[in-house]
């Protein structure tokens, strides 16, 4: 490309070329790559992934994507493995190598080591005629026709190539593995992700933050006890059970329509059966459930259907959780 070259024809021409690579590598998948990923899914050892560089950066993100969709799998770094690193390999171990020329040096030198160890090899390169695609036990090619860089050099293409080449894999085997939502939710217990899959809304009620009066508590305990427990709202009960609820929108409404308060009791206020929920339901139903009812606050019963808590909807907010 000449100097006069626009950004915008740089960046079009850089998304036409790896677009072009990756139609290249959604052809060359076939039987090898079946091969491959049914051995995966029967070993039983860890997925190895190893490289340097750019490919050991995409190494890692692979390593990782493949652990988080149920297929254990650890980074390698090429380079730090023989000064040590090679004790987390073991015997029933697959590695693989990625390389785009498949002669990257630092590969070369683990490839006699992992022979011996008896460790089955699988290359990820654009040269299948390299040290690395020869001394390869499976090869998973990369194609790669040019780099989008303008001189051919800096590594855009081939990585994007070797990215999309893991997410394939780690797709291909968590269909395998039957791997679920639920499953994703145990091992992802942060983010709004796995909070999405496994928050119930009981961990989001406070123990020391349970508002509740009497049926026959005047106005001012009920006051107190919203002020109290600073949730803007309060559960009333009649001999234990679950009769209503006062929010301080209720109080607000009261106290326009009554020139008299002083012998307004709980009852006089209070929502009948308001809207409750048992405690194993996840907290997204829950939210999902208020902002169609469009209520402020939930109330959490346990199994004995005894009141547990209670929800505001700013306390999904604070999770991440936004329906």
């Amino acid at each position: 490309m000449s100097d006069n070259t626009t950004v915008t024809e740089i960046a079009r021409n850089t998304i036409r070329l790896e677009t072009l690579s990756l139609k290249s590598l959604e052809e060359s998948i076939g039987f090898d790559f079946e091969q491959i990923v049914q051995l995966i899914h029967e070993s039983k050892g860890k997925v190895v992934i190893t490289g340097v560089g750019k490919s050991g950066i995409i190494a890692m993100k692979i390593a990782a994507s493949l652990s988080s969709t149920g297929t254990p799998a650890i980074y390698l770094h090429a380079a730090d493995a023989t000064h040590g690193d090679l004790g987390m390999v073991e015997k029933k171990d697959i590695v693989i190598g990625i390389s785009k020329s498949g002669n990257s040096q630092e590969i070369k030198d683990l490839i006699p080591f992992l022979k011996n160890n008896g460790n089955t090899l699988i290359g990820m390169t654009a040269n299948p005629e390299s040290y690395l695609g020869k001394q390869s036990d499976y090869l998973l090619y990369t194609p790669v026709d040019k780099e989008a860089c303008p001189h051919n050099l800096a590594p855009t293409t081939s990585t994007t190539v070797q990215l999309v080449m893991g997410d394939a894999l780690a797709m291909s085997l968590m269909n395998l593995n039957s791997f679920q939502s639920q499953d994703f939710a145990q091992i992802h217990p942060s983010g709004s992700l796995g909070k999405k899959l496994h928050l119930k809304v009981v961990d989001l009620t406070d123990d020391y933050k349970i508002p509740r009066v009497s049926i026959g508590a005047t106005l001012k305990e009920v006051i107190y006890e919203i002020s109290e427990k600073r949730l803007g709202a309060t559960v009333v009960e009649d001999n234990g059970k679950l009769s209503g609820l006062v929010t301080d929108g209720d109080i607000r409404r009261i106290l326009e329509k009554n020139e008299n308060i002083s012998g307004l009791m709980a009852s006089d206020i209070m929502t009948n059966n308001p809207i409750s929920v048992a405690e194993d339901m996840l907290a997204l139903d829950g939210l999902k459930l208020m902002q169609a009812k469009k209520i402020n606050h939930l109330i959490v019963l346990g199994e004995d259907k005894n009141y547990k808590g209670m929800v505001h909807i700013l306390d999904f907010t604070k999770q991440g959780l936004n329906g």
